[in-house]
C-alpha cells in the first residue's frame, strides 16, 4: 500500500509546477526585507518521521556524530543527549525548493565540524533548477553553496543507493560526487568549492527503471551510486589511493583507481546482472562487501545476492544469506561493525511481505542469522522486540494475520549503520520512520534486543491542507501525503492513529462546519474503497460515505458551515453534492470538473469553486453554480482560496503564476468582484487566525512576497500592511500547500511544507500589540438580551443542544459572556462558536474571537454536545454577564 511512498507528495507538486506553479529557480535572493518583524519561535507539531530516510551517517573519528538524510525533507543532525534529530537545512528557500531533497551527504572524518550535502529533487522537468553541494564547517548551523551544471534526485529512483557523497579520509579537501543522468563522476580537491567532471571516468552508467517512461521521472539514468575509499591506502595528508566506484550498469557495476583517481579499471571477476547499491569496506581484514539487486530501488527489486571482495587476492565470493532461487527481493541496506569488523548486518530492503528482513553474521559473511524466521508456517519466532510506544500510529492501525506482524519491521529499508563507537547501537531508515536498538549485541547471546523509533525531531510529511477549528477537542487537523493525517489535541505529543476508517494513503483535501465544528469531512487517496470520510466528534472517529460512480481520487471537500450538506469535486469525475453523509452523491452543474470547492462559513447554502480564472457560486447547496463576472484572477489552478468564519460572503483568495496574474484578492459581495490588494506581489495560501487585541478583523496569514521578500507573512489590518515573521533560517522550501492561523490563540500559525511536516509558529507578542497579554477582560456587555434554548438531539446518556443569544437592546456588543446552570447534573462535553468553563452545575459560555461583535437586534448562536445522567431537563434562567435573559 504503501510502496507509493513520497511519489504520491511529489505527484502533486510536480502537478502545480506543470499548472504553472512559482517554483522556478530564481536569481539570488532579495536583501532583507524591510517590513514589519515580529519574534516567532518555530517548532513542529509532533508526528515524528512519516518519510522515507534513505541515508544514515555516523562520523568514524567523533563518537555520537551522525546524520540523516532525507528523500524530500532536507538532513538532520543527532543530538546525543535528547536522543533525537535536528533539522539543518530549514534555510533552503522558495527560490531553491529543490535543494530540500538531499541525494547524498558526507561528514568528514578528519574535521568533524565539517559536513556536506548533495542536493536537488528531480533530474527532470519537476525541478527547474540544477542540483548543488553544500558545505558546512559548523556541522550544518550554516551553509555555503556551490552551484552544480546538472541535477541531482534525491527524490529519484535509485535513491537509497550511496553514497554518492565521500570525502577523502586522509585528505579531506578532496570530495567526489556520483552523478546521474550520464553526468559521470565529479570530483573537488578544495573542500567542496569547486567541481570538475573526472574525464577519464570510463563509465556514466545505463541502468533506468523505466527507460519508456516519457516524464522523464523513472526513464533517467540513475548514473553513479556510489564512492568508497580504502583508507589503508593513504597517509593523512596524503590523497587516498584506492577508490572504488559504483555505477549503475548491471555488467559493469564496480571500478577501481589505484592511483588517487588518475586511472580507472572495472574490478575483473565481478558478478553481472545486478546492481550494486552500496560498497562498504573493512579496511582491517580487506573486505569490499557489496550489497546487490536486480532494480535500483527503493520500492523495487525481485532478486538479490550478497557478495564480497577481497581487496588483497582479487578473489569474489558470494555470502548471500539465501539462495537467489529463494530470494523475492533485493539486498541494500549493508554495514559492518567498526569495533568488531568481521561483524556484517545487510537488509532484504524490497521484501514488502510479510515484513523486511534483517540479517546478521559475526564471520565476515562465512553464516548468517535472520532477524526472524519461521517455526512452523505461517508462525514467526523473532530475535527482537519493538516498542513503538513513542509513535504508536506505526501499526497503521492494521490487524494482519500471520505471517505479517504489526508494526512491521519496516519496508525500503535501504539504509543500515552500526554505530562505528558502540557495538550495541544501530539504526536503519525505512519507508516512514528511523528505527534502532541500544542493545544489538543480544543478537549474539540469544535474547532479544528491542528495536524502538530513533526518529524524535525528524520530521517528513508532506502537508496538503491543514484545518484549525474554532472549538472542540482537535487543536488541528491535517491532511498529509502518505500516511493520512492526524487528528492534534496536543501539538508537542504524537498522536495515537492516523486517520482511519477508512485509512487513505494520501489525504487531499479536508474541512469542518464552521459553526458545528465536531462534523468534519476529508477525501483521499486510496488503492481500492471509498474516496471519502466522515467524523461526527471532531476527527475523533470516522465512517466511510459512499462514492459517486467515476471517482479516483480524493480532489477538495467543502461543508456547509452547519455540517448539513458536502459539495465535493474529486478526480475522475465532476463535482457532487449531497445532504447528509454522502450517501447519495447528486451532480452538480455549471461547475468544471476539477474546481477548487469552499464553503461559506455562515450561510449553510452557499459554496464557492473556482477553476482555470473563473470564480463560481452556489447559493442552493452545489446543486447549481452560476460563474461570476470578476475578472483579472489567475488563469491557472495553483489557486487557494477561502472564505471567512462569521462574515457572509467575505473571501480571500491567493495563486497565480509569475507569467501572469499572481497576487492576494479581497471579495465582500461573494464573489461577485474582487479587488487585488496591490501590495502582495505574490501570494500562494491564505489563512485566518484569532484577531489582535482590539482589532476589528481576524489576522490573516499567506506564504508569500512582499515588498520583494519571499517569507510567512501575517497581517493584522485587514492586509494594510504586513509582517514578516519567519526569517532566513526558517524557510522550509516550498510552503504553498496551506496555511491557518488558530482562531484559539493570536499569533499562532500552521504552515505546510513538502517534506518537513507541520510546522507551527508562536508569537512573542500575545496580544498583536493591544496590551493585556492575549487576555480579553471579563465582558460585561450592556442592554436586554433573549435566549432560546433547544435540544437537536438526544440519545442514551447524551443530548446535544443550541444556544441562541439575541441582543433586544439598542446598543451593539463587542463581546459577551452567557451563564447557566444545569437542573440535573449535564455536562458539557464539547462546544462549539463559543469558548467555555463548566463548574460543577454552573457553565459559562464565552465569544471567540469572530462573534464578538453583535449588534441591536441582532443573535449569535452556538451549540454543545453534553452528558446527562437521566432527566435531561433544560435551564430555567440565563444571565448576560450579571443581567438576567428572557428565557424565550
Amino acid at each position: 500500500m504503501r510502496r507509493t511512498r513520497i511519489l504520491t507528495a511529489v505527484m502533486a507538486l510536480a502537478a502545480g509546477l506543470l499548472a504553472g506553479s512559482p517554483l522556478a529557480l530564481a536569481a539570488p535572493s532579495a536583501p532583507e526585507s524591510t517590513l514589519a518583524a515580529d519574534t516567532y519561535t518555530w517548532k513542529n507539531a509532533r508526528i515524528d518521521g512519516g518519510g522515507f530516510v534513505p541515508g544514515i551517517v555516523f562520523n568514524r573519528t567523533e563518537k555520537n556524530l551522525a546524520y540523516a538524510r532525507t528523500d524530500i525533507g532536507g538532513a538532520y543532525r543527532w543530538q546525543e543527549p535528547t536522543k533525537t534529530w535536528t533539522p539543518i537545512t530549514d534555510s533552503v528557500g522558495w527560490d531553491r525548493w529543490g535543494h530540500t531533497g538531499v541525494v547524498s551527504l558526507a561528514s568528514d572524518s578528519v574535521d568533524p565540524n565539517k559536513v556536506y550535502a548533495a542536493v536537488g529533487t528531480y533530474t527532470n522537468s519537476w525541478d527547474p533548477g540544477n542540483g548543488a553541494v553544500l558545505r558546512s564547517g559548523d556541522r550544518g548551523a550554516s551553509w555555503q553553496r556551490a552551484d552544480l551544471p546538472f541535477k541531482l534526485g534525491g527524490n529519484m529512483p535509485g535513491r537509497g543507493m550511496g553514497e554518492r557523497l565521500a570525502v577523502d579520509p586522509n585528505r579531506n579537501s578532496v570530495l567526489y560526487l556520483g552523478a546521474p543522468s550520464g553526468k559521470g563522476l565529479w570530483r573537488s580537491t578544495d573542500s567542496g568549492a569547486t567541481w570538475a567532471q573526472v574525464a577519464n571516468f570510463p563509465n556514466v552508467g545505463n541502468y533506468a527503471q523505466d527507460p519508456a517512461d516519457t516524464s522523464g521521472y523513472a526513464s533517467d539514468n540513475q548514473g553513479i551510486v556510489w564512492v568508497t575509499f580504502d583508507e589503508s591506502t593513504g597517509t593523512a595528508g596524503n590523497a587516498t589511493r584506492t577508490i572504488y566506484v559504483g555505477v549503475a550498469d548491471k555488467d559493469n557495476a564496480v571500478y577501481r583507481s589505484t592511483d588517487a583517481g588518475a586511472t580507472w579499471s572495472r574490478l575483473a571477476g565481478q558478478p553481472t546482472g545486478y546492481l550494486a547499491h552500496k560498497g562498504v569496506l573493512d579496511a582491517k581484514n580487506g573486505y569490499l562487501y557489496l550489497p546487490y539487486s536486480d532494480k535500483g530501488g527503493p520500492y523495487d527489486g525481485g532478486k538479490g545476492q550478497l557478495w564480497r571482495y577481497a581487496t588483497a587476492t582479487g578473489i569474489w565470493k558470494n555470502i548471500s544469506p539465501v539462495a537467489e532461487a529463494d530470494t523475492s527481493y533485493g539486498f541494500s541496506g549493508l554495514t559492518i561493525d567498526r569495533q568488531k569488523p568481521g561483524t556484517v548486518m545487510a537488509t532484504a530492503y524490497s521484501s514488502w511481505w510479510p515484513d523486511t528482513q534483517l540479517f546478521r553474521s559475526t564471520d565476515s559473511g562465512g553464516t548468517w542469522t535472520k532477524a526472524w524466521d519461521y517455526t512452523s508456517y505461517p508462525t514467526r519466532a523473532n530475535r527482537y522486540t519493538m516498542d513503538i510506544s513513542s509513535s504508536p500510529w506505526l501499526t497503521f492501525g492494521a490487524n494482519p494475520s500471520p505471517p505479517e506482524q504489526s508494526p512491521k519491521l519496516g519496508w525500503m529499508t535501504e539504509s543500515l549503520e552500526i554505530d562505528p563507537f558502540n557495538s550495541n547501537r544501530m539504526m536503519y531508515g525505512t519507508g516512514a520512520t528511523v528505527y534502532g536498538t541500544e542493545n544489538l549485541t543480544n543478537w549474539d547471546s540469544g535474547s532479544q534486543f528491542t528495536i524502538k523509533p530513533m526518529v524524535q525531531g525528524l520530521e517528513e510529511t508532506a502537508v496538503n491542507d491543514l484545518a484549525a477549528p474554532p472549538s472542540g477537542g482537535a487543536v488541528l487537523l491535517s491532511a498529509l501525503g502518505d500516511i493520512g493525517g492526524f487528528r492534534h489535541t496536543d501539538l508537542t505529543k504524537v498522536p495515537s492513529m492516523m486517520f482511519t476508517s477508512p485509512t487513505f494513503t494520501t489525504t487531499t483535501s479536508l474541512d469542518f462546519a464552521e459553526t458545528n465544528p465536531g462534523i468534519v469531512a476529508r477525501v483521499g487517496d486510496l488503492d481500492s474503497g471509498p474516496h471519502v470520510a466522515f467524523s461526527t466528534d471532531n476527527g475523533a472517529n470516522w465512517f466511510a460515505g459512499t462514492d459517486p460512480s467515476g471517482v479516483s481520487g480524493g480532489g477538495t471537500i467543502a461543508s456547509a458551515s452547519d455540517g448539513s450538506r458536502f459539495v465535493w469535486s474529486p478526480a475522475g469525475t465532476g463535482v457532487r453534492y449531497a445532504t447528509g453523509f454522502g450517501t447519495s452523491w447528486s451532480a452538480s452543474t455549471g461547475v468544471p470538473a476539477g474546481a477548487i470547492v469552499e464553503s461559506d462559513r455562515v450561510d449553510p447554502k452557499t459554496f464557492y469553486g473556482f477553476k482555470s480564472g473563473t470564480f463560481y457560486v452556489s447559493s442552493d447547496g452545489g446543486a447549481t453554480f452560476t460563474a461570476s463576472a470578476a475578472t483579472g484572477l489567475p488563469a491557472g489552478d495553483s489557486v487557494r482560496f477561502k472564505a471567512l468564519p462569521g462574515t457572509k460572503g467575505d473571501i480571500w483568495l491567493a495563486g497565480g503564476a509569475a507569467d501572469g496574474a499572481y497576487g492576494l484578492w479581497h471579495s465582500t459581495d461573494s464573489g461577485k468582484t474582487f479587488t487585488k490588494l496591490s501590495g502582495v506581489d505574490q501570494a500562494d495560501t491564505i489563512g485566518f487566525g484569532k484577531a489582535a487585541t482590539g482589532a476589528a478583523y481576524q489576522t490573516l496569514y499567506t506564504s508569500a512576497k512582499i515588498g520583494g521578500v519571499r517569507g510567512i507573512f501575517r497581517s493584522t489590518d485587514k492586509g494594510a500592511s504586513w509582517t514578516r515573521i519567519n526569517d532566513d533560517a526558517h524557510q522550509w522550501g516550498w510552503t504553498g500547500g496551506a496555511i491557518t492561523g488558530d482562531p484559539r490563540v493570536f499569533g499562532r500559525v500552521y504552515v505546510s511544507t513538502n517534506g518537513r511536516g507541520v510546522v507551527y509558529g508562536e508569537s512573542s507578542d500575545a496580544s498583536g500589540g493591544g496590551g493585556g497579554g492575549g487576555t480579553d477582560p471579563t465582558p460585561t456587555p450592556t442592554g436586554a438580551c433573549a435566549v432560546t434554548y433547544k435540544v437537536t438531539g438526544e440519545w442514551s446518556g447524551g443530548f446535544q443542544a443550541e444556544v441562541k443569544l439575541s441582543n433586544t437592546g439598542t446598543s451593539a456588543w463587542n463581546s459577551w459572556s452567557l451563564g447557566w446552570s444545569f437542573p440535573n447534573g449535564q455536562t458539557v462535553s464539547q462546544l462549539w462558536n463559543a469558548e467555555y468553563a463548566q463548574s460543577g452545575a454552573t457553565v459559562t459560555a464565552k465569544n471567540v474571537t469572530w462573534n464578538a461583535n453583535v449588534a441591536a437586534g441582532s443573535s449569535v448562536t452556538f451549540g454543545f454536545t453534553g452528558n446527562s445522567p437521566g432527566t435531561n431537563g433544560k435551564p430555567s434562567a440565563f444571565k448576560l454577564g450579571d443581567q438576567s435573559c428572557t428565557v424565550a
